[in-house]
């Protein structure tokens, strides 16, 4: 047994895991999950710079988190950052930080990187599910990119594409400074034309369409989940290994598209952090399921988190 601490930190948010790693069972005994909105990425995809208040905002969250990770004792550590630290100019700021609080440096991994991370945290405890035919495809919608992972046993073909929760509210629904509320026809055409492009690139290297199984990760699928139960609060038990429908995902994506900021804000499992970005997710959701021809999306809590501890053990 190991005791492991990970940290994944994207565009949107950051999260830690620490766990009781057995190898031999292949069981993660989790000890502390948590997760934080810092929005790393605000503006990245137009100023090429991470923001002084996000990296602030970030620092925080790690700061909280090296209380947490020493109170648990965890043997071992590793700090995986993904798609707005790699994009950005200033992204020596966001190491040194990182590196000052917590001890070690973060690792800016690649793309295909992630998707492996993602898939083997994903798919691990489904091995033996009879009910559940391989290949799998794993679709990771973050704030930034989208991993697309298909394998069995292993990952069989990887990719990442820069289209994301946050990335594509930025670029296509945000005017003079605020998120258009509702967004007009013309900017989601133009979005869901972004993310249709992003599709063709995946399929150039990854059989979309050849999985039997679509499961997805993150926060904008976890909470259309949660959206789909209709739960009065977000709960990560009756959300992870739920099943949506294609239907039920088009009529949610349809209602957030045409929802105000109010209306989004009011459901009851939705983050704050959230409001904002969940209608471009779950566009995305949406246009992977269209493109695979997938009746239903199986949704997984366990993701990159699980399988940057299952890393370090």
């Amino acid at each position: 047994m190991t005791r492991v601490a990970a940290v994944d930190c994207g565009t949107n948010s950051i999260r830690l895991l620490v766990a009781d790693a057995h190898p031999e069972t292949g069981e993660l005994v989790e000890l502390d999950r948590r997760m934080t909105i810092v929005r790393l990425g605000q503006g990245v995809d137009r100023t090429g710079r991470l923001a002084p208040e996000a990296l602030e905002r970030t620092f925080a969250a790690c700061r909280e988190y090296a209380g947490i990770i020493k109170e648990h004792g965890a043997e071992r550590l590793r700090f995986v950052a993904t798609s707005a630290s790699r994009d950005a100019e200033n992204r020596d700021e966001f190491v040194r930080g990182v590196l000052e609080i917590l001890g070690v440096e973060p690792e800016v991994i690649s793309g295909d990187q992630e998707a492996e991370f993602s898939f083997t945290g994903a798919t691990k405890e489904l091995t033996g599910r009879e009910d559940l035919r391989r290949p799998y495809l794993v679709v990771d919608i973050g704030g930034g990119s989208t991993e697309f992972v298909v394998g069995g046993d292993r990952v069989s073909a990887a990719r990442s594409v820069d289209v994301g929760c946050v990335r594509m509210t930025e670029r296509h629904l945000v005017r003079d400074g605020a998120v258009t509320d509702p967004p007009a026809a013309e900017q989601i055409a133009a979005m869901r034309a972004d993310i249709e492009a992003a599709l063709d690139l995946a399929e150039r290297t990854v059989p979309l369409r050849e999985a039997h199984t679509l499961v997805g990760l993150a926060g904008s699928v976890t909470t259309v989940s949660a959206i789909a139960q209709e739960l009065p609060e977000y709960d990560s038990a009756a959300i992870h290994h739920s099943r949506i429908s294609h239907d039920r995902v088009r009529e949610i994506s349809e209602w957030l598209l045409h929802s105000t900021h109010a209306e989004r804000a009011a459901v009851p499992s939705m983050h704050p952090g959230r409001v904002d970005v969940i209608a471009a997710g779950a566009l995305i959701l949406l246009a992977i399921m269209e493109r695979t021809g997938a009746e239903e999306v199986v949704v997984s809590e366990h993701d990159i988190l699980d399988g940057i501890a299952w890393s370090l053990a």
